[in-house]
This record gives C-alpha cells, sequence and structure tokens, in this order.
C-alpha cells in the first residue's frame, strides 16, 4: 500500500512550505490544446496526454499540488457563446480529477479540485442558480475524492463566498483565491475585507491567484492577511500570480492590457524574478506558493529551488539545472562560464531586443462588471451585430499611440 500522505492542513499547520503548480490554461494554449478565448479544458478528454506530461512537469519542479485542470469547467461556461463542445462538465472534471490524482500518486503530491467563477454571475442570475453549478462540479470532486478543494480565479468577493460555502458542505479543506490586486474586487470591497469574508464562510486558507504579477499579488496577500488579523481571525495563505509583469495595470489586471493574451512574451518573468518572488512570499509569512498564467515548470523549479533550506529537498529537475547557473561553468566560450554565478544573474536587467517597445502600455479596461450589460452571457455564438457594437465602444475609447522613447505608451501597431 501507498504510505498515507499528509493532508493540506497538517501540512500548513506544521509551517511547511507547499508549492503549487502553474498555469494549465496558457501552458497548454502555447502547445496547442486549449483555445484562448473560451479557455475551457476540454483537453482532459481530447487530449489526456498532453496534461498529464504537464503535470507531470510540474511534479518534477516540486510542485506539492496536482490541481485539477477544471477551470472554466462548469457547464454554463462550456455552453457560453457558442462553446459547443458536445462534452458535459461532468465527464471533463472526472477525465481531470484521474489526471490529477494519477500523477499525484506518482510523488508527494495533493490532489485539488477546483472551481472559478461562473458566466451565470456575470449575467446576474440567482444565487441559487450560481451555487448549483458549484454544486455540480463539488458532487464529481466528492466522487473522485480530491484531498481539498479551491474556489479560484474570483472577481468578485460575493460569488466567491457562495463558491466556498458550497464546497464547505463537502467536509474537506476549502481554499479560496481572488483574481484582485491592491484595490480590491471590481465591486470595490478591500483585499482586507474580502479575505475576512472568505474565512467567515468558510475558507482555512486564503489568497490571490492570477491578474496581477508576483510583487503585487504578494502585497494584495499582505492586506488580506492584516483584514484577517485585525478582524481577530486566523488563517493560511496562498498565492498564485502571474509570469508577466503588470505594473502598468488597472483594477481589472492583465486582461486589460492591449497585449492579451497573444503579445505578453516581453513581460514574462525569468527564473530569477522567481527567486525574488519566493523570499518576498515566504516572507511576508504564505506558505502555500505557486504561479498561474504563465508559469512554466522551470518557474515552478525556481521557486522550489530558493526554498529548498526551508523545505529540506531539492526539485528532481534540479538534475539538469546548475543552482544559479552553476552548470555554465562547463560551457565552451570563457565569456558564459563567468556568468555561472548567483551575483551576475541577481544583477542582470533583461533587455527586450525590441527597439520600438514602449516599456508600458495603457490599459483598456471600460469600467464594466457584474451588473452591466456588456457582460451579459448567452448560449449562442457572438453575432456580427454584437460585434460591431464591440468595435464601435472601443473606436470612441482612442489611444495614443507613442513611440518608445516614452515611458508609458500603447504598443505600435506596425
Amino acid at each position: 500500500m501507498a504510505p498515507v500522505k499528509k493532508g493540506i492542513l497538517e501540512r500548513l499547520n506544521a509551517g511547511e512550505v507547499v508549492i503549487g503548480d502553474g498555469g494549465f490554461v496558457f501552458a497548454l494554449e502555447k502547445r496547442g490544446y486549449v483555445k484562448a478565448g473560451p479557455w475551457t479544458p476540454e483537453a482532459t478528454v481530447q487530449y489526456p496526454d498532453a496534461v498529464r506530461q504537464l503535470q507531470r512537469e510540474f511534479l518534477r519542479a516540486r510542485s506539492n499540488v496536482m490541481q485539477t485542470f477544471t477551470f472554466y469547467a462548469s457547464d454554463d461556461k462550456l455552453e457560453n457563446r457558442g462553446n459547443n463542445l458536445k462534452l458535459t462538465g461532468a465527464q471533463i472534471n472526472e477525465a481531470a480529477c484521474d489526471l490529477a490524482r494519477e500523477v499525484a500518486n506518482e510523488g508527494d503530491a495533493l490532489v485539488a479540485g477546483g472551481v472559478s467563477q461562473t458566466p451565470s454571475y456575470l449575467s446576474c442570475k440567482s444565487e441559487t442558480e450560481v451555487r448549483a453549478i458549484f454544486k455540480k462540479q463539488l458532487d464529481v470532486f466528492v466522487r473522485k475524492n480530491v484531498d481539498f478543494l479551491i474556489a479560484e480565479y474570483f472577481e468578485h468577493v460575493e460569488e466567491a463566498e457562495w463558491a466556498v460555502q458550497v464546497l464547505k458542505t463537502s467536509g474537506k479543506p476549502v481554499a479560496a483565491s481572488l483574481c484582485i490586486g491592491p484595490k480590491g474586487d471590481m465591486h470595490g470591497v478591500s483585499p482586507g475585507e474580502c479575505a475576512v469574508r472568505l474565512v467567515k464562510a468558510g475558507a482555512q486558507i486564503v489568497g490571490v491567484n492570477c491578474h496581477f504579477d508576483p510583487m503585487t499579488c504578494v502585497e494584495t496577500v499582505k492586506l488580506m492577511k492584516e483584514g484577517v488579523e485585525k478582524a481577530g481571525l486566523k488563517a493560511h495563505y496562498m498565492v498564485q500570480p502571474l509570469a508577466f509583469h503588470t505594473p502598468d495595470c488597472n483594477r481589472q489586471g492583465f486582461i486589460d492590457l492591449p497585449e492579451f493574451p497573444f503579445a505578453l512574451e516581453p513581460r514574462i518573468l525569468t527564473r530569477w524574478d522567481m527567486h525574488k518572488y519566493a523570499r518576498e512570499a515566504y516572507k511576508a509569512g504564505i506558505r502555500f506558493i505557486g504561479g498561474c498564467c504563465g508559469f512554466e515548470p522551470y518557474h515552478i523549479r525556481a521557486l522550489a529551488e530558493e526554498l529548498a533550506p526551508e523545505r529540506g529537498i531539492i526539485p528532481a529537475g534540479s538534475e539538469k539545472h546548475g543552482m544559479w547557473g552553476s552548470g555554465l561553468e562547463m560551457h565552451t566560450k570563457p565569456w558564459v562560464r563567468a556568468r555561472s554565478r548567483r551575483e551576475y544573474w541577481e544583477k542582470i536587467l533583461p533587455a527586450s531586443g525590441r527597439p520600438k517597445s514602449a516599456s508600458m502600455s495603457t490599459p483598456e479596461g471600460w469600467g464594466v462588471t457584474k451588473g452591466d450589460a456588456e457582460l451579459l452571457q448567452h448560449k449562442e455564438a457572438t453575432t456580427s451585430q454584437e460585434m460591431k457594437h464591440v468595435l464601435e465602444v472601443e473606436n470612441r475609447n482612442p489611444k495614443t499611440v507613442r513611440e518608445s522613447n516614452n515611458n508609458t505608451a500603447r504598443p505600435r501597431t506596425i
């Protein structure tokens, strides 16, 4: 029999560092298994080998958590705007659980079943209807006996509260992660208040994921932690940010950047940036540290390498990666061998190689959120009339195209 693994709360209660995994939708979109736009996870059924391989790479990078690839796997999202997959949420969720469990059993990893925000909430459906969507996913997670549950990627704390309350009925540990920054959720609820509401709803682990870069997310979790402590409550904290630099983002985060989603590569964090992020998160008292969109296995490996002294273990993937570039001592060119040291990589300021690129962009947010007609969703495909309206609104919000010697600019169209 396989040894019994320590649960997520047992690990966190003991002060252990738990390393999460990375961003499946972006990673698999780049590999050709996820469609940008709907961002739905039917690959668990259609291309299970691709999902399994990515999870194995995160495991080799020393992730302790295999999240089920169930992001946007609710039935209302799978049917949204003409996304006619002929697959049910149950089929996708079941396949995701099986894949995550298979890979988790190859190491000391736990399986986390995840739910995320829904088109139904954005379209102002009732609380009863939204809760029923989460319950359908939860039924699969309970049947497949995942180790714990995560309500992640919520722009509105209200919907996240409903999700937590539904997940809590399983009796399993529940984590809740909002996609917010220091300004709070899309209705203006502060990070501290959001965290308090999630803890009171039943979450034992709270934090943020996606939408912002690592340092912004760490700062946001600090605000959440302050709010929880001020309220006299207790919780563990998690952070799973983007792997993109987002200093120019507004409340909505990176989806308002004009580069989203197909031109974000110049913003990608290096593995050395990840070392800094891991250390700052640890210093802030966060013990569940992972990644979201843009995170590849080498980024997760960097987190695990930075925190190896605290964790007492090196990733299997470090077999082929000399710490702080030490493998470069074997390079044929002496000037490259000279880079095989920590001091060099800690101080590097990478160039983009794009002479006409600006350092930052102007976000394109329209200032709409749940309750606005612009965000009402439907099963039918987006019509030409709807697209005409979208372009008309976009044209009413002109933005100046500036040359690259400005600090802030919209990327040039060439």
